[in-house]
């Protein structure tokens, strides 16, 4: 009897380790992909080595980006999908064609992604993109380290399980589904979704916890909830449209013009 139950009590440990063996092999490392840039910008992987920053990088973990005091220069990166496609530009180009056939061309179908925009003047670190398979559904975890400045960012609906942080000099704020918009001084701006922010009290160094819905702003330093303005919510909804959904071609989209020939009677 004392045979079998050691028995079994292997057979069971044994299926613990393998399960935890797969778990672990089941885990991917993701990166990041650069689709956007506008002004100058750089990057480094450690060793205060700075490189350029070019569209079509693919930066992984451990990636610090910075970039310029240029006014209006951002970078727009893709987390956790090293092949999204590039943003493509619409063009328009004559061409003859039927009438039918000028009806039916329209844009491609835009891409919902975790993109994140890096404004002027900024440095932030990307500390970790994993994704693993349970079986139900794909966890991944996300951990952005905002150093200095300030970034816009869209998150797609994420498992339950699922984890996206931002890291603050004085605290860390979890996102779920949400637009929001962050500045290393503190202050969070949430557009759509909820956003829990987790600060520590410099007087105190007790933990302060405020969960920000869609349509609030959270300042950590004055522990101020205010509503967003009607004008602060029409810009966070274009950042969502501008950076959030791109077109997802290989080419760029045509359209074409329509040489139908209609005849205006003259009128007296």
């Amino acid at each position: 009897m004392k045979e079998t139950r050691s028995l079994i009590s292997r057979l069971v440990v044994g299926a613990i380790a393998l399960g935890m063996v797969s778990t672990l092999t089941a885990q991917t490392i993701g990166s990041a992909k650069v689709i956007r840039v506008k002004g100058p910008a750089r990057f480094t992987t450690g060793n205060n080595i700075w490189q350029p920053l070019s569209v079509g990088a693919v930066l992984q973990p451990g990636t610090v980006i910075q970039t310029s005091t240029e006014r209006g220069s951002y970078v727009d990166l893709v987390l956790g999908d090293e092949n999204a496609p590039l943003p493509q530009p619409v063009v328009y180009k004559p061409m003859i064609v039927s009438s039918r056939a000028a009806s039916s061309m329209s844009y491609q179908p835009s891409a919902e992604q975790n993109v994140v925009r890096v404004w002027e003047n900024s440095a932030l670190g990307i500390d970790k993109l994993t994704s693993m398979q349970t079986g139900a559904e794909t966890v991944t975890e996300t951990q952005l380290d905002l150093k200095a400045g300030h970034i816009t960012g869209t998150v797609k609906k994420m498992s339950a399980a699922s984890k996206y942080e931002v890291k603050l000099p004085n605290g860390v704020a979890g996102i779920r589904g949400t637009t929001y918009d962050i500045t290393a001084d503190g202050v969070i701006k949430v557009f759509v979704g909820s956003v829990v922010v987790a600060t520590v009290d410099p007087k105190t160094g007790n933990v302060v916890t405020q969960v920000v819905s869609g349509g609030q702003q959270y300042d950590t330093h004055s522990n101020q909830l205010t509503q967003l303005s009607a004008s602060e919510m029409a810009q966070g909804m274009s950042f969502e449209t501008v950076i959030g959904h791109y077109v997802e071609a290989t080419t760029p989209t045509e359209f074409a013009s329509d040489k139908t020939i209609v005849t205006v009677w003259p009128v007296k």
